[in-house]
This record gives structure tokens, sequence and C-alpha cells, in this order.
């Protein structure tokens, strides 16, 4: 075990001046998308709940799709740490036994209440349309049809009462389980924060706004991926409504999709303002403060990763995407470039939080540059590479289109 440890990262890294010889980037890609695949579940179900808590009926139709495609993110919350652990068979013991001496241990015990919260309250938004599913398949044929009626049997739990006092309490369930969500949701990233802000040993980790600069970043990254996808499903039902000859009802689709943007976009823009002030706050202590660390800091930051920083993260994926979605006249196009980039910005913050922090020595004497694997020529360098991070950023997508197909989150006549 101490020889896999040592080797970990050698593939990848590359040294610089004065370097411990046991240094490395120990932690690669992965680990930039395990923030990342986190921040979107939680953004994506803060974006659901403005319609079940604070009653914004505008958003109802994308805050549905929302909270059905945060539950297909969170399984992916924990897929990077699998592929990235060199003993991925103790990967369930932070699940089965969950306890707070560590902010890792308390992984178990917030992802284990968040997924119950979230698949509560899909059960609960969708129990009576699982309900008229039984009904309407009882007495069709066929192998497909009596697959699905067992699945819709099973997934009403044996409650039937679609009356309008059931669905009134089911309203109020899903009201209540989403506002004790949000705080849930939060905790579940900003703990991935924590983690980095209580590594006393790193310089460019420790601090105390790391938690809610990772919340808050968050939930600008998940509103973004969430009125992305939006985007691209309703964009396709309208093209292939367009083909079948129903120019009416893709019309229908393309304004109702539009005012939806609209409203979401300005949501965006408060939880991107906050985001960006409190990552300029950051950095503008961190100069005041101007600890012992600093110099190398100010090697880092202004000069080895000053693109990384500056240049891809402030200004292409936060400034650019700001300005973007102020200017009048914002066109559809013009809103998907912007959101591209918002997502870019927040995994641009994401890199640079994890591999910008293994980048100078702790010798404060060196740096190490990371250099991800591209083509994989080995189990490793999969998991550790490019293909490994499209592999996570695929799979929510693929669970999405599965649990759409039991739960259709974009039904417009769905209450």
């Amino acid at each position: 075990m101490t020889t896999e440890a040592i080797v970990h990262g050698v593939e990848w890294t590359v040294k610089e001046l004065f370097v411990y010889p046991n240094e490395f980037i120990y932690w690669s890609i992965q680990i930039v998308m395990y923030p990342y695949m986190t921040g979107l579940v939680a953004g994506a179900f803060v974006l659901s709940s403005l319609y079940h808590v604070f009653g914004q009926k505008d958003l109802k139709e994308i805050a549905q799709f929302s909270l059905v495609f945060s539950l297909a993110l969170l399984p992916v919350a924990a897929l990077p740490l699998l592929l990235h652990l060199q003993q991925p068979m103790r990967a369930m013991e932070p699940l089965l036994t969950p306890h707070f001496t560590s902010a890792i241990a308390a992984f178990g015990i917030v992802f284990t209440a968040y997924g119950l919260i979230v698949v509560s309250e899909i059960w609960f938004v969708y129990r009576k349309y699982f309900v008229e599913q039984v009904h309407e398949l009882k007495g069709k044929s066929g192998l497909v049809n009596f697959f699905r009626l067992n699945v819709y049997r099973i997934l009403t739990m044996g409650s039937f009462d679609i009356s309008e006092e059931a669905l009134r309490v089911d309203k109020k369930a899903a009201k209540i389980l989403a506002a004790v969500g949000i705080p849930v949701a939060c905790f579940l990233h900003g703990y991935a924060g924590f983690i980095f802000g209580s590594v006393k040993a790193n310089a460019l980790w420790m601090s105390p706004l790391m938690p809610v600069i990772f919340i808050m970043s968050a939930v600008v990254s998940g509103i973004a991926l969430c009125m992305l996808t939006y985007i691209g499903i309703m964009e396709w039902q309208a093209f292939w409504r367009r083909r079948r000859g129903g120019a009416i009802e893709a019309s229908a689709i393309k304004g109702a999709e539009t005012d939806i943007i609209d409203k979401s976009a300005k949501y965006l823009i408060g939880f991107l303002i906050a985001a960006i002030s409190l990552e300029l706050l950051d950095l503008i202590f961190r100069g005041y403060t101007a600890m012992k660390s600093w110099d190398i800091l100010r090697s880092v930051m202004y000069g080895k990763d000053f693109i990384n920083i500056f240049v891809l993260q402030y200004t292409l994926g936060n400034l650019v995407p700001f300005v973007l979605l102020i200017l009048p006249g914002r066109t559809m196009k013009r809103t998907v470039l912007a959101l591209l980039l918002v997502l870019f910005g927040v995994f641009m913050m994401r890199w640079n939080v994890v591999i910008g922090g293994q980048a100078f020595s702790l010798s404060f004497s060196g740096y190490m540059h990371y250099h991800i694997p591209v083509i994989p020529h080995s189990l490793e360098t999969f998991k550790e590479g490019v293909f490994g991070a499209l592999t996570v950023i695929a799979t929510p997508f693929v669970l999405f289109w599965m649990i759409n197909k039991f739960v259709p989150s974009l039904e417009r006549d769905q209450e």
C-alpha cells in the first residue's frame, strides 16, 4: 500500500525547482469533478425549491424538471471519489458507518438524508401520476405494459387515494420536504468546501470563506446546468414536433421556454453576483493579510496560474457571461453561450482550488504542474484522465433519461 501511495501521481506530475521527493499531484481531475458534481446537485435542488417553497409559479415546469434532474445527479456526486479511490471496495464505509468525527465521515449522513428527501419529495409530487398510470395500464396486454404496470404499482406504495384532500396533503408534504432540503443540499456541498478550508497545511485552501464560496458557486452551476439542459430538451421536442407537422405545439413550447428561461436567468444573475463578490473578497483578504506563505501564493496566482485564474475563471467564466446576461435584447443563443461559460467558470474555480492548491511545494521553493492524461494507456490514466471525467459528466444524463421514462418531469399538464 505504501508503494501505491508513492507512485500515485507520477504519470501526470511535472516538478520544477526544489520539490520534496514524496510530493506529487495526488488529487487529480476526479477530485476536481467531485465538488463540481456535488455543486450541481445542490444548485438543481435550490432551483426546484423556488417553486415548491417560495411559490414562484412561473418556474413550475423547470422546477419539477430540476427536482428530477437533481435525483439523477445525486449518485454521480460520489462517482468521482469511487473512481479515484485506490481501494474502491471500501467506498461504502462512510455510508454504512456514518459519524461526525470527520468531514468525510459525515458524508454518509448528509448524502443519505438528502437522497431520502429528494426521493420522498418526488414521490409526493408525482404520486397522482403513478396512480393514474396504474389505472390506465390495467387490462392492457403486452410484456412492456405488464412491466410498467408493476413498476407503477411499486411506486404508488399502496397509496391510491387521489382525492382533493389527499392531493393537498401531498402538496404540503412536498413543500415541507423542499424547505428542509435546502439547508441539507447546501450542507452537502458546503462540507466539500469545509474539507479544503480546514486543511491548515495548505495556504491556498485554508480560508473560512471556502465553504460559503463553494455553496454559492454550486447554486450558480446547478441553475446554469438545469437551464441549459432544459433548453436543449425543449428545443429537441420542438424540432420533432415541427418534423411531424405540429407547428402550433412547437411555437407554444418555444414561447413557454423563453419565458421560463428569462425568469430563471434573473435568479442566476443574483447568485452569480454573490459568488463573484465572495471570490473577490477572499482574494483581497489573502493579499491584505499577507501571511508568510503569501510570497509563494502570489507567485502561483499572479504567475504560474495567472491564465487559469484571471483569464479563464474570472474573465471568461464570470465577467463575460455576466455581461451577456445583463445586456438588453438577450437572445436564446446568447443565453446558451452565457450558461456554457458559467459552467466553465465554476469548473475552473474547482480546478484552481484543487490543482492550484497542489501547484506549490511545501518547501515553498518549488512548483508542480498537472498534465491531465488524454490518451489512457492504463486503468489509472483512464480514471484520472479526460475519459474518466467525460464518464462522470455523461452519467447523470443517462440516469435522467431512465428516470424520466417513469417520472415525466417535462409534461406540462402534470400537477
